[in-house]
């Protein structure tokens, strides 16, 4: 075990194994799909840049340029726009990367000592790489919500509601982190940036395009996000790719595409917010971070748009989980053991064929372990007493 947290010697500087993995395994998963032409989504990412500068429809059907439709918001042309310009090969490498990095370094800043940090890059390394062999801005996006969190305990409010806009308005997975506003010191002026945020970025793409052009843009988004939830629960039921989610487990088990979101999501944020009601426990960092890893899992076994590559967000919350275990005890470690295997080992050609073709797709059983989890999580949230002790810096 000790070896996984050694470090390697190349050249002149020295690296830790963790950090090592955790590129490399991005890297050599972007230059696979380099090597099988195969970089479909950033097709789509970079032409939400161009089409925003040539004002043509963002969620239009261009089977010309690439197969599948753009579901991000107008802000996600500003993000894309410095790999865009760049020739194909150097912009999916570039963006892979820095997806890669703004995680690293999202998780860094958590301030965990050196072998919790280590341990949360092994435990989402392969994660990561099923992201990256997507070229997914699923890493930039947990990324943004852990670090709207540290802004938010660092009493930096103006960088926290910046993460958390920004995500919003380019996937709306990022507005989970108005979560955090309970714990912010500052109320006021969360409140204040937060609009503020929303203002500036709502307008940002104006630049590149036209006034006009961005609002109409964001109503086509959420009509866009509209028609994608429909067909996700249709498409669910045959085993498809989406709805890789709570609700899709039961969808697929009883072949029902009419049982809706609301009929699990309802329940699921009543008991979410109840224990956020122990307002003694705002002051503990462990309860704080528990809310996090809550965060992370909530808005994607929830969502009907889950996809096998969006686990790189929940399974940093199933890391903390881990972590903050103040006991490994035996279950503990099986729930970790049973996690790694169904979410990030059993949707890849590691795991046996059979188990993966006949049981965890079509009944989208990634997901189960993230929402076992959550329960736990929920469970602690609501009756352990936490103290206020520091965990990081």
């Amino acid at each position: 075990m000790n070896f996984l947290f050694s470090r390697l010697r190349i050249g002149k500087f020295s690296i830790a194994l963790p950090v090592l993995i955790w590129f490399g395994l991005a890297l050599t998963a972007v230059l696979l799909e380099l090597s099988r032409s195969s970089i479909n989504n950033y097709i789509i990412f970079k032409n939400v840049f161009w089409h925003s500068v040539h004002q043509t429809d963002l969620y239009a059907f261009y089977p010309a340029e690439y197969n599948d439709l753009n579901h991000y918001g107008p802000l996600f042309a500003v993000l894309i726009a410095p790999f865009a310009i760049l020739p194909d090969v150097a912009g999916v490498l570039l963006w892979s990367l820095v997806n890669a990095w703004v995680l690293f370094y999202a998780i860094k800043k958590l301030g965990f000592d050196q072998k919790l940090f280590y341990g949360i890059l092994l435990l989402c390394a392969i994660e990561l790489m099923s992201a990256t062999h997507h070229v997914q801005y699923n890493p930039m996006v947990a990324g943004m919500i852990v670090l709207s969190f540290v802004m938010i305990e660092k009493e930096n409010e103006l960088w926290g509601t910046f993460f958390i806009a920004f995500g919003f308005l380019t996937k709306l997975y990022g507005v989970a982190g108005l979560t955090f506003f309970l714990f912010s010191n500052h109320k006021l002026k969360f409140i204040g940036y937060f609009a503020m945020w929303l203002v500036v970025l709502f307008c940002l793409p104006m630049i590149i395009s036209s006034p006009s052009f961005v609002i109409d843009s964001y109503k086509g988004w959420w009509e866009s996000l509209s028609s994608k939830d429909a067909a996700n629960a249709v498409v669910s039921v045959a085993g498809g790719l989406q709805d890789i989610s709570v609700t899709g487990i039961v969808r697929r088990i009883t072949q029902n595409p009419a049982i809706g979101d609301l009929i699990f999501l309802a329940p699921a944020a009543v008991l979410f917010a109840l224990p956020l009601l122990r307002f003694s426990q705002y002051k503990a960092p462990e309860y704080r971070l528990r809310y996090l890893a809550l965060v992370l899992i909530t808005v994607v076994i929830y969502s009907s748009s889950a996809e096998s590559v969006t686990y790189i967000i929940p399974a940093i919350g199933i890391s903390l989980w881990y972590i903050l275990q103040e006991e490994k005890t035996g279950w503990v470690n099986a729930v970790l053991v049973f996690s790694l295997f169904l979410t990030s080992l059993a949707t890849t050609d590691l795991c046996p064929s059979y188990i993966r073709n006949h049981f965890v797709r079509p009944y989208a059983l990634k997901a189960l372990p993230a929402f076992i989890i959550w329960c736990l999580l929920i469970k602690e949230v609501a009756f352990n007493t936490f103290h206020p002790k520091r965990v990081y810096d």
